[in-house]
């Protein structure tokens, strides 16, 4: 059995909360390890514009909410 297969055999066990703490967390690390790329850089352009336009943000929500 790989790591990821344990893994995703634990992450069976836990509650909607706990899942939800889990998503956060990678949601972090995986931010944290984004590059600052010309694309990214547009990408937070046109959010703010967006904002600043009064138009709403995509926000993810999780499957079942």
């Amino acid at each position: 059995m790989s790591n990821v297969e344990q893994m995703e055999a634990e992450l069976r066990k836990l509650s909607q909360t706990e899942l939800r703490q889990i998503r956060e967390w990678l949601d972090d690390v995986m931010e944290d390890n984004l590059e600052f790329t010309p694309e990214f850089e547009e990408s937070i352009r046109q959010a703010e514009q967006d904002m600043a336009e009064g138009k709403s943000a995509r926000v993810r929500e999780p499957e079942g909410s």
